[in-house]
């Protein structure tokens, strides 16, 4: 059986390694919490407790990586600025902390990286624009300039395979935009479509990618993503204003209808998934999120 290890068993990565282990996959996975480790083991996955700095890694990263054919990486940028130094946002502290994994990664039995990154990447735009896998990177926040190095840096590495996987905002049942947009007031880009995709399709379409290395199911296309360094988007193909979902959203929840700034506002990027469900043969399951 194929082993992976999963760095990262959070919001997305811990439901992941649950979808691996019951499509015949050996799973161990990497979390910052001591307390969390027995959820891991209880659930079949070998569970190590990690944590990246820019500075140094603590845990047991080569038995973490031990055995392993893929890697997946799944560690939010998360930068905050320190309360005792406001520059440190301003420091590659994303990029470094994954350049840290990286001799551990060059060292190991790893052949294939699947890293999860971000459409921030792209940055906005206040133009109407169709966003596939080859428009300009052009980042406009901190956490998508260092997503973008860090996908350079892992693609360019010749020691292992890395497919680049760039998920629109998240979004399942115990988490939704709208919670924390219900009831504000002058809401920015009423007009910008959404870019939005269920968690129960992230797995989907990484548990695709990883289908020629299990036992899974056969789907409508087989492939070798990982054998090559690619890089999809994945969106769900629903894409109305921000206006118009997030105050039905609110309505169907129950919730304090948000209020949008009309002088502020933009068209925005529309992110294309074609190629996830061309090459891929991906459908997606989600469609009214």
């Amino acid at each position: 059986m194929t082993q992976i290890s999963i760095l990262g068993c959070g919001w997305l990565g811990l439901p992941l390694a649950k979808a691996l282990l019951e499509n015949g996959f050996l799973v161990k996975g990497s979390t910052t919490s001591v307390g969390k480790l027995s959820v891991l083991e209880n659930l079949g996955i070998q569970a190590f407790q990690i944590e990246l700095s820019e500075t140094k890694i603590q845990g047991e990263v080569d038995s973490f990586l031990e055995n392993s054919k893929i890697l997946i990486i799944d560690v939010p940028p998360k930068l905050r600025s320190s309360s005792t130094d406001p520059s440190t946002t301003l420091r590659m502290t994303f990029v470094e902390k994954i350049k840290n994994v990286i001799p551990f990664i060059e060292k190991s039995s790893v052949e294939n990286v699947l890293f999860i990154s971000s459409t921030s990447v792209y940055g906005d735009t206040s133009t109407a624009l169709s966003v596939t896998e080859e428009t300009k990177l052009n980042p406009d926040t901190e956490s998508g300039r260092q997503l973008v190095q860090t996908e350079q840096l892992l693609q360019s590495n010749s020691n292992f395979k890395t497919t680049i996987l760039r998920f629109g905002g998240l979004i399942g049942e115990d988490r939704h935009p709208i919670k924390f947009l219900a009831g504000r007031k002058n809401i920015e880009n009423p007009n910008a479509p959404i870019n939005l995709i269920h968690q129960e399709d992230c797995i989907g379409i990484i548990m695709e990618i990883l289908r020629p290395f299990g036992k899974l199911k056969a789907g409508s296309a087989q492939n070798d993503k990982l054998e090559r360094n690619e890089t999809f988007n994945a969106v769900a193909p629903f894409h109305p204003s921000r206006k118009e979902y997030y105050t039905q959203k609110a309505i169907d929840l129950a919730l304090d209808l948000p209020e949008f700034n009309a002088e502020n506002s933009n068209f925005g990027k529309t992110i294309s998934s074609s190629k996830v469900e061309k090459v891929l043969g991906y459908s997606f399951r989600k469609l009214k999120l």
